[in-house]
């Protein structure tokens, strides 16, 4: 096949292709003006509808985060009045129980700290004064002395008289401050019980100042709420993505439990149920199974929403006490026999491994495998009493598996919402970068186009000066529009 067909000169490439070039100028200079408006045309109709889609992806993540902080803050001010409620209900039970005797209390502490002090004071009182007759001895003493000591005589009756009433007065005085001490002491335990009574009520007003506290703080954050503050929303979200990853930990435990479970009633439902093949590689026991776990699962979130603790079903919350009460019954009563149902598919799992050890054994002629698996002993029942234990408790962990789903479902709300604005928003950056390139690839075409022409227009500047000025408003004005958008 001949390749040189388009030469003019078959045998001078370079001459051809000048050729070719000038005779390309007669036909491309004159169409310079049309195929630069082409050109800005396609440029404008690709970088168009991209800034347009840009904009609305915009508006469309400016509204949907307006949609999520509504529903953050809802569900913030929710959350935070429970907690406020609860901190009342603290508050009301530690008044009802503990200061609503606090009147009387106060009365009966006061009255026994009067009488000790009063019993205190009287155990430091000082001896009475001597009476009035010790100035009559005085006198007698000074009386001058007589041959017959008959003054001597009487000042020594009357102090042996003196000594008898002073020794008794002391004997006295010590009986009522021995009484006294007794007294005081007796007032001991009471005074350890009202130290313990009044260190407890101490307690007690620390407790409510506490709770005070927390209520002060949460109220600030229902204002905060209130008022929209871009503070607490950071605040919200954050802790919504804390609650979102550890609920997220939290069921993977769960589900491996379950797996686990299913482990453990897979095989003895394979005897209960037809083992008919649904698909390739799943049987009916296999359903059969999951089922079973599904529905203790079920049970257990049933259970939860009856007690109150979750609250993903406000119907069941919303049912009067007696009905809600029946309702609690019910779903315990159901977990409680599937629970049951698992301890005994545990016993008919591990009878079914033996006779599976022993139909093995006596196939291959080993009598001492099929008797250590006839034995009975402790030992060997481990395993039985083990798979016993998981059969009745997996079914009551997995009912508590209704409170991390809950705070997983509240929060997912918040966090996927988060990661679908930052997604729009960034595919709006996307667009606009790609319009902008176009528009720049439209730019670039034209100039590229004026480089393959240049002979011509540098004749036209040659011979025509001023068509450069004429040309180069026109063509601003051309672009202006377009560099606008």
């Amino acid at each position: 096949m001949n390749t040189n067909w388009w030469m003019i000169w078959p045998g001078n490439l370079a001459l051809s292709v000048l050729a070719l070039y000038a005779l390309s100028l007669l036909f491309l200079y004159p169409a310079r003006g049309p195929l630069h408006g082409i050109i800005r045309a396609i440029s404008r109709a690709i970088s168009g509808p991209l800034r347009l889609g840009a904009r609305w992806l915009l508006s469309t993540a400016e509204m949907l985060r307006s949609r999520n902080k509504m529903v953050l803050l809802a569900h913030g001010k929710e959350e935070i009045t429970q907690g406020i409620e609860r901190e009342f209900e603290r508050v009301t039970a530690v008044v009802q129980r503990d200061l609503h005797d606090y009147p009387v209390l106060q009365r009966k502490l006061m009255g026994e700290i009067t009488r000790i002090e009063e019993d205190y004071q009287k155990c430091g009182a000082v001896p009475p004064t001597p009476p009035e007759w010790t100035k009559a001895v005085a006198a007698v003493a000074k009386i001058p002395p007589t041959a017959d000591g008959l003054v001597q005589k009487i000042l020594g009756d009357i102090n042996h008289s003196i000594e008898k009433i002073q020794d008794k007065a002391i004997a006295e005085y010590r009986r009522s401050y021995e009484s006294r001490h007794k007294i005081l002491k007796g007032f001991m335990p009471i005074w350890r019980s009202l130290n313990q009574t009044l260190t407890q009520v101490d307690r007690n007003l620390t407790g409510l100042q506490e709770s005070a506290s927390r209520i002060d703080a949460q109220m600030e954050q229902y204002q905060q709420i209130s008022v929209n503050s871009d503070k607490v929303e950071h605040s919200l979200t954050s802790s919504a993505t804390t609650q979102f990853a550890i609920a997220a930990v939290v069921l993977l435990i769960a589900v491996g439990g379950a797996f686990v479970n299913y482990k453990l009633i897979a095989l003895p439902m394979s005897a209960m149920v037809a083992n008919d093949y649904i698909t390739a590689n799943l049987q009916a026991s296999d359903i059969a199974a999951l089922v079973i776990i599904f529905v203790e699962a079920s049970m257990g979130l049933f259970l939860m929403e009856a007690l109150r603790i979750t609250h993903l079903f406000p119907r069941i919350n919303n049912l009067p006490d007696k009905m809600r009460r029946r309702f609690m019954w019910v779903a315990f009563s159901l977990l409680l026999t599937l629970a049951l149902v698992e301890v005994a598919l545990a016993v008919l799992r591990d009878w079914i491994v033996i006779e599976g050890i022993k139909l093995t054994s006596e196939l291959a002629g080993g009598a001492t495998v099929a008797a250590a698996a006839e034995d009975s002993s402790l030992v060997n029942k481990i395993p039985t009493i083990g798979q016993m234990i998981l059969g009745f408790i997996l079914p009551w962990a997995l009912a508590f598996m209704a409170i991390p789903l809950e705070y997983f479902i509240h929060s997912a709300r918040t966090v996927l919402g988060v990661g679908l604005v930052v997604g729009i928003r960034g595919l709006a950056f996307a667009l606009r970068v790609v319009a902008h390139v176009a528009r720049q690839a439209g730019n670039l075409l034209v100039n590229l186009y004026d480089v393959l022409i240049f002979l011509p227009l540098l004749v036209e500047r040659i011979v025509r000066p001023n068509g450069g000025q004429v040309a180069g408003p026109l063509k601003s004005r051309r672009v202006a529009p377009f560099a606008a958008k």
